[in-house]
């Protein structure tokens, strides 16, 4: 598969030091990509700046500028996990651009599936508030997006250790979007049960797979290998989007779920071989995934796996 890579040295901007969610993620990820030789076999895509309009497709346009106006006071923490800096609202406008900017160039079929290295991360950012280091939900907005032009069955995927409570709010009550989500559970953020199925013109879109702690490659190659599979097959989407964080892996310190780096192999190779079946586009965006080797190691599996698929 002909693979974008969506990567900005702007995404750097957003740090803070000592915090998990920094900027390290990133260089190790590429520095991983350039060791095995991958970076040059794949299509380099420039995220653009999104704008504020288009990030409202998901938010409260009140929200995105009050997170236009706390970075421009120098920032700070929006809440007890999510810090800002004073580049932060540039850097999220172009993390979301870059999952836009991604989005077009498979619809325009310049390529055949994107891998976003973006950050800030966006999976639990609600309608109108910052959180789990979260500002702008990427992976909500993409869908936004795709709505806006016409589709009518987007997948969404979401692997993240950690159940992504603002992506699923954000198409509760929507048939258009399906969310299926697998993630460690109770913990944080206390969403993600199996009772949660979607309301209303939405029930039945929303698809939790709840883990205990220590669950590991077993439990996912079930999830990933028979009742993913079904479920997208059944809803016969038009486009897949993945909100890929890789903090599930036994090395991360933040969770604790036992997946290996061969199981993230293998999981990501069920999403490739359902998306070809449909012959629809892929895009994964970055969420979480804090051991920075086991992060890299996983990031280049999936990238290996897009390239040969």
């Amino acid at each position: 598969m002909k693979t974008g890579f969506v990567y900005d040295p702007i995404y750097l901007e957003h740090h803070w030091k000592g915090h998990p969610e920094n900027k390290d993620r990133l260089i190790a990820i590429i520095q991983e990509l350039e060791r095995r030789g991958l970076l040059k076999e794949l299509v380099h895509i420039n995220p653009r700046r999104a704008s504020a309009m288009e990030v409202s497709l998901n938010h409260d346009p009140a929200y995105v500028q009050e997170v236009a106006d706390f970075c421009a006071g120098g920032g700070g923490y929006l809440d007890p996990d999510t810090y800002a800096v004073q580049s932060s609202y540039e850097v999220a406008l172009h993390a979301v651009g870059g999952v836009l900017e991604g989005i077009d160039r498979l619809l325009n079929k310049e390529v055949d599936a994107v891998f976003c290295a973006v950050r800030p991360p966006g999976h639990h950012a609600e309608h109108s508030k910052a959180m789990g280091f979260c500002l702008f939900n990427n992976i909500a907005i993409g869908a936004h997006y795709l709505l806006q032009k016409g589709f009518e069955r987007i997948f969404i995927v979401d692997f993240d250790a950690h159940h992504g409570n603002g992506t699923q709010r954000s198409f509760y009550e929507d048939d258009r979007v399906f969310y299926f989500s697998s993630h460690e559970y109770p913990f944080y953020p206390g969403t993600g049960s199996s009772k949660e199925k979607g309301a209303g013109k939405g029930y039945g879109s929303t698809h939790n797979e709840p883990l205990p702690a220590g669950a590991g490659d077993m439990e996912f190659d079930r999830i990933y290998g028979e009742v993913f599979p079904k479920l997208f097959y059944e809803y016969s989407p038009q486009f897949l989007l993945v909100s890929a964080g890789y903090d599930a892996h036994k090395d991360d310190p933040l969770t604790y779920l036992n997946l290996s780096t061969e199981g993230f192999g293998r999981l990501v190779s069920h999403l490739i071989e359902s998306a070809k079946r449909f012959s629809i586009p892929i895009l994964f965006a970055l969420e979480g995934g804090y051991n920075l080797r086991a992060l890299s190691e996983c990031v280049s599996l999936t990238i290996q796996k897009l390239l040969e698929a």
